[in-house]
C-alpha cells in the first residue's frame, strides 16, 4: 500500500520500491482497499529485498516491527527509518467479519497515506 501511495502522491519527487523480507504474494485485500481510494496496485508483486540490491537508495523506510527488527544491511549510504504500522493480516486473524477486516485495512491505508503526504520533507536531512 505504501508503494501505491507514493507512485499517486509523490511520483514527481520519490522512486519508491517495496520489497520485504520474506514474499506472501499481493493481498487480495490490499488491492481492494487501495481501489477504493482509486489506487490500482493490481500489478504490483511481492518482492524480496535481494532483488533490489542494485540499487543505491537514499532511505530504506521500514513499516513493520518484523521488518524492522530484521532489516538487512543497505550498501552505500541509505538511512534505514522505521515508520510502524499496524500488521492488517495479523488483525485480520482475530476479526469476525469480512467488513471487520477490511476495516482494519481501511485503517491502515489511510493511516499509510498520511505518512506518505508527509514526504520526502519529514526525511532526516530533507528540507525540501
Amino acid at each position: 500500500m505504501a508503494e501505491g501511495w507514493a507512485r499517486y502522491l509523490k511520483a514527481d519527487s520519490i522512486e519508491p520500491y517495496s520489497a520485504g523480507i520474506e514474499t506472501h504474494g499481493l493481498n487480495g485485500y490490499a488491492v481492494e482497499v487501495m481501489a477504493e481510494a482509486n489506487i490500482d496496485i493490481s500489478g504490483h508483486k511481492s518482492k524480496h529485498v535481494d532483488e533490489l540490491a542494485h540499487i543505491n537508495f537514499d532511505y530504506v523506510i521500514t513499516v513493520c516491527s518484523h521488518a524492522n527488527e530484521h532489516c538487512p544491511v543497505f550498501p552505500g549510504t541509505a538511512k534505514v527509518i522505521h515508520q510502524g504500522f499496524d500488521d492488517p493480516p495479523q488483525l485480520a486473524k482475530h476479526a469476525k467479519s469480512e467488513e471487520e477486516i477490511l476495516d482494519h485495512y481501511r485503517r491502515v491505508r489511510d493511516q499509510i497515506k498520511t505518512y506518505i503526504q508527509t514526504l520526502p520533507q519529514s526525511l532526516p536531512g530533507k528540507s525540501e
